[in-house]
């Protein structure tokens, strides 16, 4: 296997994208990116809940995970990028503090 570019890529389900053209490859690569970002605020969101209820939580931020590396072994160059600029945005929002910081007149989404 090698990794490859291109617009025709089976991403998590047979013929998806496929062969529909390049508005849906720009689609698919959207909700990696939206996926991979979810994984980071599910992991700050965390770090802020009482040790009780995490289980529900976790389980969905592995199952997200899970998706995301299924999806990255498409070996499409495409949906690399787009997992790994996913996962930056979501810490840029959630692990450097710049949700924190965003409201000054309350606290931020993840600050109890």
């Amino acid at each position: 296997m090698s990794f490859i570019w291109s617009t025709r890529a089976q991403i998590l389900f047979s013929c998806w994208p496929g062969d529909r053209g390049a508005g849906t490859y720009v689609l698919a690569l959207f909700l990696v990116a939206a996926a991979s970002a979810l994984v980071d605020c599910l992991s700050a969101a965390l770090h802020h809940l009482r040790r009780g209820d995490r289980t529900a939580l976790h389980a969905s931020r592995m199952c997200v995970a899970y998706l995301v590396m299924l999806a990255v072994m498409s070996f499409n160059v495409g949906v690399l990028v787009a997992a790994i600029v996913g996962h930056a945005l979501g810490f840029l929002l959630t692990g450097s503090g710049l949700l924190k910081r965003v409201g000054s007149s309350g606290p931020g989404l993840f600050m109890k």
